[in-house]
């Protein structure tokens, strides 16, 4: 049983990436395509978290870590500079 559930989570978080990259290529403007590839960096680090929730280990963990802080210092980075583009 809780392989279905991995599998339906593994399946909707890629699904969810997808759908966040097409935003990220197509998106109208720059918050857009920031939002959308913090996104993709957080599904790829729940991905990772679900991986490692099923093999029962968790020697993954440090890249769960590592792949949300990264997500977050890029989209601060990136909303600092939209701020100072616009003053």
């Amino acid at each position: 049983m809780i392989d279905v559930i991995v599998t339906a989570a593994q399946v909707l978080l890629g699904l969810g990436a997808v759908l966040a990259t097409t935003r990220a290529i197509v998106g109208p403007g720059l918050v857009d395509r920031i939002v959308a590839i913090d996104a993709v960096l957080l599904m790829i680090a729940a991905a990772v978290a679900v991986e490692t929730a099923r093999d029962g280990r968790s020697y993954l963990a440090p890249v769960v870590i590592v792949v949300a802080l990264v997500a977050f210092a890029g989209t601060v980075l990136v909303a600092r500079f939209i701020e100072w583009r616009d003053t």
